[in-house]
């Protein structure tokens, strides 16, 4: 079959990276190592079939109840968990009872997860407002997962609060190879690093969902990322995956599934394929999936007691476009405002003054995030420059920090060594000012007085190194704001020297 040698333009150091694509459709052998033999859990298969599927196809195909699958079919789908939070919970309950009634229940309390994590600590009515909501509806239809809170002033007083729904959805274990989990969040693609088809969806899908179990859903076709080569040392997956939005555009995986294969991606841990599954929607992905294998199950073992059944793309499956990559060859990187598809090469950026940096959200306030930074922190001995601001994602992350000692630290916590740098203290567990939020959230670019007793003479341009995944103009708070996307290696690395600093320059 016909294909193309294509190289960045953006950069010779993009010129040595492989990467293929094939304009029409690809059959061939898959390169990711298939799942290893597991004689208690048989993979999934859909019956005789006339053509190979993807798995996003097959999962699909196993919820709509049928045999194959095509790109473009229109289906029924049952889903396997719904999950809502704060900002569209209140709004999916009120066209769940518009639509079925004040009396109606839901079609099962125990597939639904609904997690505050957004606007929660604040002293917005209206944000604390849609957290009675959720509890009222909670307590009228015997939710079993509902990750309350109710002390504000305290999260740890809080048996029940988990914090950011991503990552609590998964430590949970609701996140389960060959599921449909659907959430009203566009970054509920991070789960599809399980195996599952995880999307987002809108608060009037949502209201049916609740009421039914079921949407309809077209199938999307399927992107294939082929990541070969031993991960350098400094870089993580979110440089993985800024490459690929830089490659491909914030529009090139418009519903579209993206497959990530390869031996690079084998090598990742579960919050590192998590991270490359949270921002697929910010190249327009409608999910993101990794093949489950014996990380994702011994992640779980622990977990979830629920039985699942992982799938994997046939050999024979057709995929829209493959992309190979070369990660051997691959350096940090981060994405300029006000787009995350605007990558440059870290080094490139070296110039760029900076007032403060933001370690925390979905995409990097996991534990392993937390470890990468203090690693950073550890191995230059220095303290930071400017504000630098931390945000467990959930209370599971904020109790790691404190207690989890870093590798060759001498038995040093994340805490310690975040301390010893001068950085402030970790936050309550949150989305923190990932969104913007109120204006009293934590960390949220606001007018400069706001941080001005911290680092006193600092001049404040508005510009932050951020470990999120949206730099749009006003997406942490202040329109004028300017957010480099980055690593948590860089962002650390950033933080140290006030401009926007490659890693390479503190890890050896």
């Amino acid at each position: 079959m016909a294909s193309s040698l294509v190289s960045s333009p953006t950069s010779s150091f993009l010129k040595k990276i492989a990467f293929h694509k094939c304009k029409k459709q690809v059959s061939k052998k898959i390169v990711s190592v298939m799942a290893p033999h597991q004689s208690e859990r048989k993979t999934y298969t859909t019956g005789s079939l006339k053509t190979g599927m993807t798995m996003t196809e097959k999962i699909l195909a196993r919820a709509s109840e049928k045999q194959q699958l095509s790109p473009g079919d229109n289906v029924w789908v049952n889903v396997d968990i719904l999950m809502t939070h704060d900002v569209c919970g209140p709004g999916s309950i009120g066209i769940f009872k518009k639509e079925f009634g004040e009396k109606a229940k839901v079609w099962d309390h125990e597939k639904i997860v609904i997690i505050p994590d957004h606007y929660i600590f604040t002293s917005d009515e209206r944000a604390n407002r849609n957290v009675d909501i959720l509890r009222d509806f909670c307590g009228e239809q015997n939710i079993k997962y509902f990750y309350d809170i109710k002390d504000l002033s305290n999260f740890k007083a809080n048996p029940d609060y988990k914090g950011v729904c991503h990552v609590a959805l998964a430590q949970e274990g609701h996140c389960r190879p060959g599921e449909v989990l659907l959430g009203t969040d566009s970054h509920t693609c991070t789960a599809g690093a399980f195996g599952q088809f995880a999307t987002g969806i809108g608060n009037t899908d949502a209201g049916f969902v609740l009421g039914t179990g079921k949407v309809l859903l077209k199938v999307p076709s399927t992107l294939r990322f082929v990541m070969d080569g031993e991960m350098p040392h400094y870089l993580l997956a979110k440089d993985l995956i800024l490459q690929i939005i830089g490659e491909i555009s914030v529009s090139g995986a418009t519903y579209k599934s993206m497959e990530f294969v390869g031996t690079t991606v084998e090598s990742l841990n579960m919050e590192e394929r998590m991270t490359l599954c949270n921002m697929v929607v910010e190249a327009g992905g409608k999910n993101g999936v990794v093949p489950a294998d014996s990380t994702t199950f011994k992640y779980l073992e622990d977990k979830t007691t629920v039985p699942y059944e992982p799938v994997y793309s046939d050999a024979q499956a057709s995929f829209l476009s493959e992309y190979r990559f070369d990660i051997s060859k691959l350096e940090p990187l981060v994405a300029k405002p006000h787009s995350p598809d605007n990558r440059a090469l870290a080094r490139e950026c070296k110039d760029v003054k900076i007032d403060r940096v933001y370690i925390g959200s979905c995409t990097g306030g996991k534990t392993e995030d937390f470890l990468a930074a203090a690693k950073v922190f550890l191995a230059s001995g220095k303290k930071v420059k400017v504000p630098t601001f931390l945000v467990p994602a959930t209370q599971k992350v904020w109790m790691d920090i404190y207690t989890l000692s870093v590798p060759e630290s001498g038995g040093k916590t994340c805490s310690q060594i975040f301390e010893e740098a001068g950085c402030d203290t970790p936050a309550s567990p949150s989305c923190g000012a990932c969104l913007g939020g109120p204006k009293d959230t934590y960390a949220r670019m606001n007018e400069p007085k706001v941080i001005s007793h911290i680092f006193p003479g600092l001049k404040h341009l508005r510009v932050c190194v951020s470990t999120t995944n949206r730099n749009f103009p006003g997406r942490m708070g202040h329109k004028e704001g300017q957010i480099y996307l980055a690593s948590p290696y860089t962002a650390a690395a950033s933080a140290l020297t006030g401009y926007v600093t490659d890693p390479r320059e503190f890890l050896c």
